[in-house]
């Protein structure tokens, strides 16, 4: 059974072991995530620690996938700093640990995304991806919009430049 959830600060940090895996697994698959190849677990744990203290002073939202009390997903909702933006957050890292691809995790956590951003009165949500690979094609799935695409934004893990296409999002 599938449990979509947010954690605590305290539950993220319990999470770290489950947490780091998923983050090195994508990265080490490919995914074009700030980091670069190669990344064991051990090199994900300041990442995290550093998201339990954002997690810890409501700077953002961290939401969780878990199959038998093992996290394999996750999501962040960033929440915009500038008092010109309180309407607005950043939707970051939806990651998927490879041995749980293709059971609707994403599109699971993408809606409870959504739901919590709204509950927290913000009614616009802002992405990047990199262009090309499967998740732009699950943001269009899931009714976001495409803003536009900036070349060579970022890196993949392999240190080959990476298009990066911005998405956005209006929810209720």
């Amino acid at each position: 059974m599938t449990t979509i959830r947010l954690l605590t600060e305290a539950e993220t940090l319990k999470a770290l072991p489950d947490l780091c895996e998923i983050l090195s697994d994508c990265v080490n698959g490919g995914a074009s995530v700030g980091f670069m190849e190669p990344y064991q677990p051990s090199d994900a744990r300041p990442f995290w620690q550093a998201v339990a203290r954002a997690v810890g002073a409501g700077d953002v939202l961290l939401i969780v996938a878990e199959i038998e009390g093992r996290v394999v997903g996750t999501v962040q909702i960033g929440f915009a700093a500038m008092p010109n933006q309180p309407h607005r957050a950043d939707l970051k890292k939806l990651l998927v640990h490879s041995d749980n691809r293709g059971l609707g995790l994403a599109r699971q956590l993408m809606a409870f995304a959504e739901r919590e951003a709204a509950r927290n009165r913000k009614t616009l949500l802002v992405l990047d991806t990199a262009t090309g690979e499967p998740a732009e094609a699950i943001y269009e799935k899931l009714g976001w919009i495409r803003a536009g695409v900036v070349p060579d934004y970022a890196l993949f893990p392999d240190g080959r430049f990476c298009d990066t296409t911005i998405f956005y999002k209006r929810i209720a």
